[in-house]
């Protein structure tokens, strides 16, 4: 019975490897430093025991500051043919298309380009094109995996709607295009809309 800690704390390790999200890998690889440290308590092994609970110690620390730490979050609008914008699309290309299988970069058709800032590293982009005289339609919402924990996704959507407000817009319109994706919108605050389209959520800015 000892040995499966063993084998569950190595499988759990080792699924924390493969966490994209540097929160969600802090979270598993505590779990499974904690079953190895009382593993190497239970089997006699003081190193392994003290080498793993010094593991939970650092991932605690860690875990802490992500969680109290402030973010810096700025939205840099750039001009829709911005090269940077395009290299970056282009560099995460195959990632895109996993949640947005649809994605065509159009440069001409966008209404805004939004490049997202975390403490002044680019962590996504929005792109937006006009699908009314008073709502834009989000085109395109991605984050990059080191920042998927949805502190962008909430000061773009709670935190700072009035950033499209004060342009004159009055609702924001998003077409699901994975389960991820459409699951990830609800969280925003994005709300089914009863049309022909039943792919397409809405989220008003103005009550």
């Amino acid at each position: 019975m000892f040995e499966w800690i063993g084998y569950i704390a190595s499988i759990v390790i080792a699924t924390s490897m493969l966490m994209n999200s540097i929160q969600k890998l802090r979270w598993i690889n505590l779990a499974g430093a904690c079953l190895f440290s009382v593993y190497g308590f239970i089997i006699g092994a003081l190193p392994v025991g003290i080498l793993n609970g010094f593991i939970v110690g650092i991932d605690i620390y860690y875990l802490i500051g992500m969680y109290s730490g402030k973010d810096f979050f700025r939205l840099l609008e750039v001009r829709n043919d911005n090269k940077y914008l395009e290299a970056f699309l282009e560099f995460h290309h195959k990632d895109i298309v996993r949640f947005f299988p649809e994605f065509s970069f159009k440069p001409e058709m966008n209404k805004l380009s939004i490049l997202i800032l975390k403490n002044m590293s680019v962590a996504g982009v929005i792109l937006a094109h006009q699908y009314d005289e008073k709502s834009l339609m989000i085109g395109l919402d991605y984050v990059i995996p080191e920042y998927r924990d949805q502190k962008p996704g909430k000061f773009v959507y709670t935190e700072n709607l009035y950033y499209f407000s004060k342009l004159g817009y009055e609702k924001l319109y998003a077409e699901s295009q994975s389960k991820k994706h459409n699951k990830y919108l609800y969280k925003m605050g994005f709300i089914s809309k009863l049309s022909d389209n039943s792919k397409l959520l809405v989220k008003r800015l103005v009550y």
